[in-house]
């Protein structure tokens, strides 16, 4: 059939035309119409085989032949990965390329403030077209930045991914924010019970639309190698040395492999760049960009390349390791043979993947050529299946699962080391610490301390056969140098207590002996003007000649009184 047959917008047949799409293909055939007729769609279709044209075309063409609310979102695309976001969104801006007033925007993860000023501004204009990602939508709507309530088309790309990758809450707390009149469609590339247990729940009496997943293209030559883990490497090497391969993507089910096998052919100096979900968009796109334009010959990347990426002219794909779904495998060695090209599928098989391995070759009613390994790395294990691996085994979760617990526990250790580096020398620490307590000692209040020296003037004999606290070591030291020469008279007179709280003479020689202690300073409140005269005057102690004044006067009188006493006392003053 070819789109002319279909009812579409004349302006999308135009830029159809233009990029020379003619005939559909079997899922475009049987979608669009029933999409057009508004009815809900449940499509089962492998990557490769045009569904992404199968329901933009459509949703395109209703949204031109108008009806729909402007400065709304009419419709919501949800995406499993970032680089599918994209890709739909490249085929939405040439199926519309004719259409006015249809605007499109793609939210994700991973970008900058800049993009993220872009996204708030579109949706807040009311984009007619959103393409997202689950995490990166859930936080839009979390934060009011998204109206829901006009939305027209709900779609679902890559169901069956998107639950893999736990985003089966975040997908129900969208739908149940849409209106109930939503159209809703759903693609998956299986079928298993999860997903039918979801359309259930979204779907209304829809159109079940199943393809058969296809087959291999006939002119992928797939071979396999049945090797040890520690032989994966050197088979690599071997491959390498035999051709100039330019054009070769390494799978991994691993993203911490990922990155060992991309810094091994480093160290063999082969141009290489690894893909996986701890680079940003930026260094994803900026991989994905020297890939495609030939900058990097090989490409070490996870499962998010098997899926939604149309590279064209890949020579060879490997598989480090076994997908344990044989939709995996397809869509994996699926990036080579493409456009009418030839293609290699090279996997390695170690012993704990042979039963995986074989429900494939079940799945494609075919026995894949096994080949013979160079013969510096010695022989492999019999090609023999032992039955299922036990779960938690070597399954490819588990193997993900040590990885991961691997590098948590690198990461903390290296953090530790940091922190370690980052800790002052014990000294320094110690000085700290002793700092602090002396500031919390002496925040704790004046009533305490009073309490202590009182108890160590009534006792003398404690003050002297208990040691110092360490503490106020340093506080203290100038002044235990300062009482060293005094006698032990003077010792006994300054600890004597003083019976009589008001007693200047007491008063002042304990705080004249001690004149750095903070805290017999703030006594200093209570001393009278004759007491401050006194101590500004001199550092001797000339209490002893003055005589007593009354508080009305001041010191200044008493020092011009003191001659003329001293006078009458010789006889020579005045009668």
């Amino acid at each position: 059939m070819y789109f002319e047959d279909l009812d579409l917008n004349d302006n999308v047949l135009d830029a159809l035309y233009d990029m020379r799409f003619d005939e559909c293909t079997p899922v475009q055939e049987k979608c669009i119409p029933e999409i057009l007729k508004g009815h809900d769609v449940l499509g089962v279709a492998q990557t490769g085989t045009g569904k992404t044209a199968a329901y933009l075309l459509p949703v395109l063409s209703k949204l031109a032949d108008g009806g729909y609310p402007e400065s709304a979102i009419n419709c919501v695309i949800m995406s499993p990965t970032r680089e599918l976001a994209q890709q739909i969104d490249q085929g939405m801006q040439g199926f519309a390329y004719y259409l006015n007033g249809v605007s499109c925007v793609a939210v994700y993860g991973g970008n900058d403030g800049n993009r993220y000023d872009q996204e708030l501004k579109s949706l807040a204009l009311g984009a007619d077209v959103v393409i997202a990602t689950p995490g990166r939508f859930i936080s839009h709507i979390s934060l009011g930045n998204v109206d829901l309530s006009k939305v027209s088309f709900f779609i679902l790309d890559e169901a069956d991914r998107m639950l893999d990758m736990g985003f089966a809450d975040d997908i129900m707390t969208i739908a149940k924010k849409l209106p109930a009149t939503c159209q809703t469609i759903m693609f998956s590339a299986t079928m298993p019970k999860k997903i039918e247990e979801l359309a259930k729940t979204l779907l209304k009496n829809p159109v079940e639309i199943k393809l058969a997943v296809s087959k291999p293209a006939e002119k992928i030559q797939q071979t396999a190698y049945v090797c040890y883990e520690t032989q994966k490497m050197g088979i690599i090497k071997d491959i390498f040395k035999a051709g100039d391969l330019k054009r070769v993507i390494i799978f991994s089910g691993s993203k911490q492999k990922v990155k060992q096998i991309a810094g091994s052919l480093n160290r063999m100096h082969i141009n290489c760049g690894e893909m996986h979900s701890d680079l940003d968009q930026e260094q994803r796109n900026d991989v994905m960009f020297k890939f495609k334009s030939g900058q990097i010959d090989v490409l070490v990347a996870t499962d998010i390349v098997s899926r939604g990426i149309d590279i064209d002219d890949i020579a060879m794909v490997i598989n480090y390791d076994v997908p344990h779904d044989a939709e995996d495998y397809v869509h994996r060695i699926g990036r080579t043979a493409r456009a009418d090209r030839d293609g290699k599928a090279i996997t390695f098989v170690n012993e704990d993947d042979i039963y995986f391995f074989q429900q494939i070759e079940s799945f494609l009613e075919k026995e894949i050529e096994k080949a013979q390994l160079p013969a510096e790395l010695g022989e492999g294990p019999e090609y023999k299946s032992n039955g299922k691996p036990k779960k938690g085994g070597n399954s490819a979760k588990s193997r993900r699962r040590k990885d991961r617990d691997h590098q948590s526990h690198k990461d903390k250790k290296q953090g530790n080391n940091k922190q370690r580096n980052r800790r002052p020398t014990p000294q320094t620490q110690n000085n700290t610490d002793e700092n602090k307590a002396n500031q919390q000692e002496r925040k704790a209040g004046n009533k305490q301390n009073n309490k202590t020296q009182k108890q160590q003037d009534n006792n003398p004999a404690a003050t002297e056969d208990k040691p110092v606290n360490k503490k106020n070591n340093r506080q203290n030291k100038g002044k235990q140098q300062e009482r060293q020469p005094k006698t032990e008279n003077e010792k006994r007179n300054d600890r004597k207590p003083a019976n009589n709280k008001g007693n200047a003479e007491n008063t002042t020689n304990q705080q004249n002996k001690k004149p750095n202690n903070k805290r017999k300073k703030r006594n200093n409140r209570q001393r009278t003007p004759e007491d401050k005269s006194v101590r500004r005057s001199t550092k001797y102690d000339i209490r002893e000649e003055l005589p007593s004044t009354s508080n009305n006067e001041s010191g200044l009188k008493a020092l011009i009184k003191k001659p003329l006493k001293w006078l009458r006392g010789l006889g020579l003053g005045k009668k």
